[in-house]
């Protein structure tokens, strides 16, 4: 074993994983879960690995490992070594589901007896919400709980009764603590760096509060349309899609209290706290959007009500946070696609400056958070255009973590949540509680929606989103692009 190898074994579970990837001939498993389990294993993050594919297509493992080969060469990110794919392809199989249930008990307890000593199972539901159940009672009659974890795509129902019932159909074959219910925006590195530059810095940790701040933007805009997922989304929608799932979470790490420490539940709970705080959903505060030629699309209804752009106003009404709006913006088919969390802190009361010294004439102070891979920080403030008078100009500190040296050591996504999923760290994973606390809160919303506006595609969605956020205005578009990594003079 390598160096390398070495170290990477000491961030990965203890023991060798089978995993049973249902829905492994889909466009995640293509993607990103077959390229994301190549890396995890061929780096050594894992003492040892097998992989049962199971899906509709009828394969053997050979068609299996055809599909592989070329989801790595199509998708991966990394070289991919001839070694490294023979070893790799050796610890693949397949089932399709005709076979039954009987026939992936015993392709699993083939492959279990590869290993020596003990070992856990991991099962992986890359499948649309309306399987996952039907995979989940599968996994109970083929008795593969015992040892097992199980990771679940979102969404996680589409309203509070849903919900409820979703995890009450899950609790009757896997246990809460056995449940792994996956936000990829979460498993990326820029995210977790937040709860490192909010908790680990003293110049930050005391004005993270409604005193300081003025309000917060967490905002997400897509170029891309809807893909192959028009069914999906049809029935599904911007907020059900995007913002339970994916934007409130996110929000739960930059509004969270400090957790008792960095384990687990400790910080579950915090995030909890922060959804049971918050208040409910007014539609007053919502808009839903829906871009120009959304209906013409195949598989669309002519006459669909479905969001392809929401943004909203929200509120957390606890001692930190009460009175603070969080805006939150997520669409299709916009202007630019980028991911970013936009901290505007308060402006000084009174102004000794003279009138035309330009301060406040663009704006608040920002802390700027962008989530995309690259993970990068931007800190705006006012500073003093060299030269005779008192001219102030909006200056920014920038840090990016090419600068750092450290970019080939980032895990992607989906990557970081497998692995922690096979160690049993729920950090970055959504509890039951939490997803139905979200869905209570979104009840007015989801009773009473206001109209969708169209909007162009290519825009940043309908005009009246700046109603929304006044008197403030949206952080996106920039007035000034992110400066390259390692550039000098600036």
């Amino acid at each position: 074993m390598t160096a390398t190898a070495k170290a990477n074994s000491r961030v990965g579970p203890r023991y060798p994983h089978l995993v049973v990837l249902v829905g492994a001939t889909g466009d995640l498993a293509r993607r990103k879960l077959l390229p994301g389990l190549f890396h995890l294993a061929s780096a050594g993050f894992i003492p040892g690995c097998r992989i049962i594919g199971v899906s509709l297509d009828e394969l053997d493992a050979d068609g299996f490992r055809k599909v592989a080969r070329e989801a790595l060469a199509e998708f991966s990110a990394r070289k991919v070594s001839d070694a490294d794919w023979t070893a790799f392809a050796s610890t693949l199989d397949y089932v399709p589901l005709t076979a039954g249930v009987a026939a992936l008990k015993a392709a699993v307890e083939k492959a279990e007896q590869t290993f020596t000593g003990e070992s856990r199972r991991l099962h992986y539901l890359s499948v649309p919400p309306s399987a996952a159940l039907s995979a989940v009672r599968m996994l109970g009659e083929a008795n593969l709980v015992e040892r097992s974890r199980v990771i679940m795509e979102k969404p996680f129902g589409t309203d509070l009764a849903s919900a409820v019932s979703l995890n009450a159909s899950l609790h009757e074959v896997f246990d809460e603590q056995q449940i792994f219910r996956i936000d990829h925006f979460l498993g990326k590195e820029p995210a977790q760096n937040i709860l490192a530059f909010r908790f680990a810095n003293g110049l930050f940790e005391p004005i993270w509060n409604r005193n300081f701040i003025q309000h917060v933007q967490i905002d997400v805009p897509e170029t891309l349309g809807l893909g192959k997922r028009a069914n999906f989304y049809e029935n599904v929608g911007a907020f059900r899609d995007m913002v339970v799932t994916h934007l409130f979470q996110i929000l739960a790490f930059m509004a969270m209290e400090p957790p008792t420490s960095l384990e687990p539940n400790p910080i579950s709970e915090e995030k909890n706290k922060v959804f049971r705080s918050m208040l409910p959903l007014q539609p007053a505060d919502v808009v839903r959007g829906q871009y120009i030629g959304y209906r013409g699309e195949e598989g669309i209804h002519p006459e669909s009500d479905t969001e392809t752009f929401i943004a909203l106003k929200c509120f957390i009404d606890n001692w930190r946070w009460a009175g603070i709006p969080f805006f939150l913006r997520t669409g299709k088919r916009l202007a630019e696609g980028q991911r970013i969390i936009s901290i505007a802190f308060r402006e000084p009361p009174k102004s000794m400056f003279p009138a035309n010294s330009g301060v406040g004439a663009q704006g608040p102070d920002h802390l700027t958070f962008d989530l995309a891979d690259a993970s990068k920080m931007s800190l705006s403030f006012y500073g003093k255009r060299p030269g005779p008078g008192m001219r102030l100009d909006k200056l920014s500190l920038q840090f990016a973590m090419h600068d750092t040296g450290f970019v080939g050591d980032v895990l992607e996504a989906y990557e970081r949540l497998i692995l922690d999923a096979m160690r049993g760290d729920h950090t970055l994973f959504t509890t039951a509680e939490g997803i139905e606390r979200l869905w209570e809160k979104a009840t007015p919303l989801l009773e009473a929606p206001p109209p969708v506006r169209l909007y162009a595609p290519g825009s940043w969605g309908p005009n009246v989103i700046h109603q929304l956020v006044a008197p403030h205005a949206w952080r996106l578009p920039f007035e000034r692009a992110w400066r390259a990594p390692n550039r000098t003079g600036d």
